[in-house]
């Protein structure tokens, strides 16, 4: 990955490893903008993106993305990009026409920017970006349990609950889409296990990677 040309970095994490957070700071570290589930969902709903509308915007503006960043605070927003569904009822988009519509504002962003996406099959999607980083971030079990008993203010029972299940959804996520599993290691360059790890330890062992990896280029 060249940090002198526009990249992108994707990170597949496990629920309770502290993927989000070292994509957070990352993102920050590198001076780039950072995406994840939250801000996708949240963009479709408001806006109804789906992969129709997204290609309506593009027909019509080839930076869209960019348009949209500057317009999602302004009071024009919702006029300019807020359309119906197929039906013609506001409603959630189907899981299909999701993932598709996920995948076009995706690319948008990497065409448009440097960034650093936390899950939605990144890895997948981008690739054969030229300039992509894929890093997936594990813990053990009772490390995940842990963390996520401790934010979520659950027991350690219904924590491995909560886990077990995300698991077993994301898993399907990616088998239905990406035709993979997001356990297998060959979709990933760099794989971090978080036991013993702080998220400032992971954001600096990436950098330490990407730091190698163009001085290689060199």
């Amino acid at each position: 990955m060249n940090r002198n040309n526009k990249f992108v970095i994707t990170i597949n994490r496990e629920l309770g490893s502290g993927g989000r957070t070292v994509g957070r700071k990352l993102a920050a570290q590198l001076g780039v903008d950072f995406y994840d589930k939250a801000l996708l969902k949240e963009l479709q709903e408001k806006y109804q993106l789906t992969e129709e509308e997204i290609e309506r915007l593009k027909g019509r503006d080839q930076s869209w993305w960019a348009t949209l960043k500057r317009t999602m605070s302004g009071p024009n927003a919702v006029d300019t990009f807020f359309v119906t569904t197929k039906d013609g009822r506001f409603g959630l988009l189907e899981t299909e026409e999701v993932f598709r519509a996920e995948t076009e504002i995706l690319k948008s962003i990497a065409k448009e920017e440097s960034c650093v996406i936390a899950g939605r099959s990144g890895f997948y999607v981008f690739r054969d970006h030229p300039n992509h980083l894929s890093i997936l971030i594990q813990a053990s079990m009772p490390c995940r349990v842990t963390r996520v008993a401790r934010k979520q203010n659950l027991t350690k029972e219904e924590a491995r609950a909560v886990i077990e299940k995300v698991d077993k959804m994301r898993e399907n996520y990616v088998n239905t889409f990406a035709r993979t599993s997001r356990y297998d290691t060959r979709n990933y360059q760099l794989v971090i296990n978080m036991d013993e790890l702080t998220e400032d330890d992971a954001v600096a062992l990436i950098m330490g990677y990407i730091n190698a990896m163009g001085n290689e280029k060199k």
